[in-house]
């Protein structure tokens, strides 16, 4: 059964096919209940804030700033890639494989 995801961001999108995969009981009660949308949009919003603070946190925690940007932008630009992946890996791990 292909679902109607309008709306739903891709951190969304990546849930419900895990939850397709590992709990497809769960999938087939909120297509009943009309609930799917908008839980997938919840998680992709939870997500995407959670990926928000924990990029500001961490780049505080590290003194990545606006003046290392500045002056040296590559640095800044790997230091950032840097924290985006941990981030991406720990949004995965905790909100969306879950």
């Amino acid at each position: 059964m292909k679902d109607n995801l309008n709306g739903v961001g891709i951190l969304g999108q990546r849930h419900y096919e895990y939850l397709k995969e590992n709990r497809p009981t769960t999938v087939n009660i909120m297509r009943m209940n009309g609930t799917l949308n908008s839980y997938l949009r919840e998680v992709d919003e939870q997500a995407d804030e959670m990926a928000f603070q924990l990029v500001k946190q961490l780049a505080k925690q590290e003194g990545i700033t606006e003046d290392l940007k500045r002056r040296d932008q590559m640095a800044w630009v790997g230091a950032m890639n840097n924290i985006r992946d941990r981030v991406n890996e720990i949004v995965l791990n905790e909100v969306i494989f879950v």
